[in-house]
């Protein structure tokens, strides 16, 4: 299935002057954009699996960086997959005008 205009946008958005979309993960994995030190994940789903799954990738970049973007009404749910995944991060809303900040588990 093709990317949405909304979705590659965003992707190009995070990636910046300086960083990649699709950035290849181990098994045939991608990485939606990554910088020098940020990875981003942009997960549109809304589903748990999907945000899982989302977060898992994000801890595979091993980048220090770690950022989740969902639509608004997914914060919540991406806070929780994030944590449900071990991996410390941010999670935004896709505009980017707020943010939560996930502490990596101990």
């Amino acid at each position: 299935m093709p990317e949405k205009p909304k979705h590659k946008k965003a992707k190009r958005k995070a990636a910046g002057k300086t960083g990649r979309t699709e950035v290849p993960l181990k098994g045939k994995k991608r990485l939606d954009a990554a910088t020098r030190k940020t990875a981003t994940e942009i997960e549109y789903s809304g589903t748990m699996e999907g945000l899982i799954s989302a977060a898992r990738r994000l801890k595979a970049s091993r980048k220090p960086r770690k950022v989740l973007q969902v639509p608004q009404k997914d914060m919540d749910n991406a806070a929780e997959a994030m944590r449900e995944a071990g991996v410390g991060g941010t999670v935004k809303n896709i505009t980017g005008t707020q943010r939560r900040s996930i502490p990596k588990k101990k």
